[in-house]
């Protein structure tokens, strides 16, 4: 399963979802607040079992699991095997038949969603938008209500699945856009996009991840602190869920004070930390918000 975060921001995009459960694992905890936030949306969910060719695979009880926690009826239930590519042909035609297709006006004015966002080292700040209403082609001026900063249009395409450059996106569509952003905070996800003369009501964003497990992270050797700060500034662009402040420590000097979702969370950023960017980094005991009742003041 992904992250929580990013499945939120995903979802305003779509119009439906797949709800993938391994059937050698069953039902997870994951799988249960993902389900919510897309039942929540009011998305169609389409239930599926995958892996039900390996070892250890207990397809009667994940079914039963998932018919039983999400209110399925069993034979809508599909079952793949992405490895063998069984079932797959079943799955894709029950998504094209059960999906709706996505709702815009074409000829109203461009509002757009940005709902995820990465760094590129040559064009700088890439964003994933879906086009509510409207047309945007490259060229235009366009503005992000968040900060009210206009920019121009420089590229936009669709992902197919890689970059595939265009001349338009029409309402109903998803695509990429760049517009030469410099700086990773300009790119907020949750942001509308519209055209600089035409302004609309902007999109009531995403709720603000709530980070439940902190540690520090510092580099070490010192003078590695600039560059474990623009790694780490990169890798929040496309992870708004890690909170994070400067600290210092006696011991092991300048770093950060990171928040994450969860263990599993905090693990994967600092592996990418030391695998995408080269840095070697000490990261401290996690440790989670508490309450402190005393005895005659209070909690703190």
């Amino acid at each position: 399963m992904i992250l929580a975060t990013k499945f939120s921001r995903s979802l305003y995009a779509c119009q439906g979802a797949v709800l993938l459960v391994d059937a050698s694992q069953g039902v997870e905890a994951q799988t249960i607040a993902n389900f919510y936030l897309a039942f929540e949306q009011d998305l169609t969910i389409i239930p599926v079992v995958n892996k039900i060719d390996i070892i250890g695979a207990d397809v009667e009880r994940t079914k039963h699991q998932m018919s039983k926690l999400f209110d399925f009826v069993e034979p809508e239930i599909i079952l793949v095997s992405a490895k063998s590519g069984i079932g797959i042909h079943e799955l894709l035609q029950t998504i094209i038949k059960q999906i709706p297709a996505p709702q815009g006006d074409v000829q109203a004015a461009l509002k757009a969603l940005l709902f995820d966002s990465w760094f590129d080292s040559y064009r700088g700040v890439v964003c994933l938008i879906a086009v509510k209403d409207g047309i945007i082609k490259k060229g235009d001026i366009i503005t992000l209500a968040h900060d009210n900063i206009t920019y121009e249009v420089l590229e936009l395409g669709l992902m197919f699945p890689s970059e595939t450059p265009c001349d338009a996106l029409y309402a109903g569509q998803v695509g990429y856009l760049i517009t030469g952003m410099k700086t990773i905070h300009e790119a907020r996800i949750g942001d509308t996009v519209y055209h600089e003369k035409n302004p609309v009501i902007a999109f009531p964003g995403f709720k603000p991840a709530k980070p439940m497990v902190f540690a520090g992270i510092y580099p070490v050797d010192s003078e590695e602190f600039e560059l474990l700060r623009d790694a780490i500034d990169k890798l929040i662009l496309n992870d708004a869920s890690v909170t994070v402040e400067k600290k210092t420590s006696p011991a092991l000097g300048l770093g950060f004070r990171c928040g994450f979702l969860g263990l599993l969370h905090m693990d994967v950023f600092k592996q990418r930390l030391e695998q995408e960017y080269g840095l070697t980094v000490i990261a401290t005991a996690p440790s989670v918000r508490y309450q402190v009742k005393m005895k005659h003041s209070g909690e703190i």
